[in-house]
């Protein structure tokens, strides 16, 4: 019988254990989020919010009609861009802007991440270069 209970209560605790994801209305959006994206990326359109549980907090996925990805936390704080274009130099910190036109001027910023301790930045070249969170240039990943 109790192996019997057992098989019964692993599926639904796997089912539990699955990510939430819901799409959700733009207006549902952190306003911090809603802010940086009117900023940033004025006159491109979302095609889709997603927010999602990651164990501990929620997360925001947000698509916008040009195929750039957008994450933010659940305060709203942006914490990853990615497109296959150039992305816009106001998004992104000045330092490493700075960095990428001296040492790459014929090369773009098409990804950026912050990390815990480091933010990282992807080139169009598929450069992949690291730096601290002040922005000082630490190595390029390989």
């Amino acid at each position: 019988m109790k192996k019997l209970l057992l098989l019964l209560a692993v599926p639904v605790l796997l089912l539990s254990a699955c990510k939430k994801e819901k799409v959700i209305d733009d207006n549902d959006l952190p306003r911090d989020a809603r802010d940086f994206i009117a900023t940033h990326f004025s006159g491109i359109t979302i095609s889709q919010s997603v927010r999602e549980w990651d164990d501990t907090n929620w997360k925001y996925e947000v698509y916008l009609s040009n195929g750039t990805k957008l994450e933010f936390n659940h305060r709203g704080d942006i914490e990853e861009i990615s497109g296959n274009s150039a992305l816009p130099d106001s998004a992104l910190p000045s330092l490493l802007v700075s960095y990428v036109r001296t040492n790459y001027p014929n090369e773009y910023i098409r990804k950026w991440e912050l990390e815990s301790t480091t933010q990282e930045i992807t080139l169009s070249n598929n450069v992949e270069l690291v730096f601290d969170k002040q922005g000082n240039f630490l190595r390029i990943d390989q």
